[in-house]
């Protein structure tokens, strides 16, 4: 059995998740999908629940107690999740409901406007559909082209290809920070500096890097940058759209409605201050809230002993089962990861592979994971996907491995 981290106390931390605790006709829950949607800590819950009881009513539309005390917890929400990934400044914090409308408002409201024919925006083989489709279908309606660095057999990203790609034509590089299904991590500071010097955006989809790792969005010099509350111990339904402030400033709002405005006559309107003026209509108050709270509860933990453990895990479960000649295990190798490995078994399904650890109550991810392009590039339709976050244990990757195993037995 692997080695785990000492620097963190998971029994005390799987305290804070009841749902760990469930069983499935006796066989304890082995929750190993977190890269599609962590669990939620009592915490995180509890704040959901205090703004309800305590303080429910609408923000920056009273100047009533309640709506005073929910604006103001409301605001300072943008604050916390601002300083979690690098920046001092509210206004260069957008909440959005996920990754993927952090995405579309960038799209929409920049690149709608902006891109024409003869630019170009460049992605990655392995990006997320929330950035290949959204900046696809983008280029269709603008003239634009889309170009895709390819990756190396490792399934890195091919540098010397990402150079020649990217041009004084390019108007916005858009790059995954760490893939949901080669577990690579990307060079983002050197693809920001090569897009810089060609004058492009760089956006960055933090979506599994935020939470399992220390992010700081000024060091990483992108100019925009998104991710998703439910993969890092919030809630659903909530997100953020980081900017630079002089970006934001500059682009105009997609969304139109009440909160987002400043002043309306019958002939025009003019937009509120940032970060408003792209939160439209009444926001998810209690989800934005709690957030922050998923935010502190991270900080509290410490995210360099996150990222040693969930790493741990994964190089744990790239050993274990490459270790087994019918298994493929995609992406770079052990000790060079993020917390995920998305693998294949010959000759059995990735679909039938699922359902069958599912029977020894593991659960993990099974299909395309949103890369389908990239999944063509591998040259399978699908692969099963284990995902490891800061409650998970060695055991629980030996159950995972032994219920593969039961599977290759029954396939053999």
């Amino acid at each position: 059995m692997g080695v785990q981290s000492e620097a963190l106390d998971v029994a005390a931390l799987r305290e804070d998740f009841p749902v760990l605790d469930r069983e499935f006709d006796g066989t304890p829950l082995v929750y190993l999908d977190n890269a599609a949607t962590s669990q939620t800590p009592k915490q995180v819950v509890e704040s959901i629940s205090d703004y309800y009881y305590s303080y429910n009513a609408n923000v920056h539309r009273g100047i009533h107690n309640l709506s005073q005390e929910a604006s103001i917890a409301y605001e300072e929400a943008h604050d916390t999740v601002g300083e979690f990934i690098g920046t001092d400044r509210r206004e260069e914090i957008v909440f959005t409901k996920n990754t993927t409308e952090a995405m579309n408002t960038v799209a929409y409201a920049w690149g709608l406007n902006e891109l024409g024919p003869g630019d170009e925006v460049v992605l990655t083989e392995m990006e997320h559909h929330a950035s290949l489709v959204t900046w696809q279908q983008i280029a269709k309606r603008t003239g634009a082209e889309c170009k895709y660095v390819p990756i190396t057999d490792e399934g890195r990203l091919d540098m010397d290809a990402a150079r020649e790609l990217i041009t004084d034509d390019t108007a916005m590089v858009s790059v995954v920070h760490a893939s949901n299904t080669l577990g690579t991590v990307n060079p983002v500071r050197e693809l920001a500096d090569v897009a810089h010097d060609h004058d492009s955006y760089i956006f960055v989809d933090g979506a599994q890097s935020v939470p399992h790792r220390p992010v700081d969005v000024k060091e990483m010099d992108c100019d925009f940058f998104a991710f998703s509350g439910h993969k890092m111990c919030g809630p659903t339904g909530i997100g953020a759209l980081y900017g630079k402030e002089h970006v934001l400033e500059a682009m105009e709002p997609y969304l139109y409605g009440g909160d987002m405005i400043l002043k309306v006559t019958f002939e025009d309107s003019q937009w509120n201050e940032l970060p408003w003026k792209f939160e439209a209509g009444t926001p998810n108050i209690a989800q934005g809230i709690a957030f922050a709270e998923a935010c502190e509860y991270l900080d509290d933990v410490g995210l360099d002993r996150i990222q040693r453990h969930t790493e741990s895990l994964a190089a744990y479960a790239y050993e274990e089962l490459t270790a087994y000649d019918d298994v493929e295990v995609y992406g770079p190798p052990a000790d060079d990861r993020g917390p995920l490995v998305a693998f294949n078994v010959d000759g059995v399904h990735a679909h039938d592979l699922s359902s069958i650890v599912n029977d020894y109550g593991v659960a993990i991810r099974a299909g395309d994971h949103c890369t389908q392009p990239l999944h063509d590039v591998l040259g399978t339709s699908a692969s099963a996907r284990a995902s490891f976050y800061l409650y998970n244990t060695c055991e629980e990757v030996d159950a995972l491995v032994d219920a593969v195993d039961e599977a290759r037995q029954i396939f053999a």
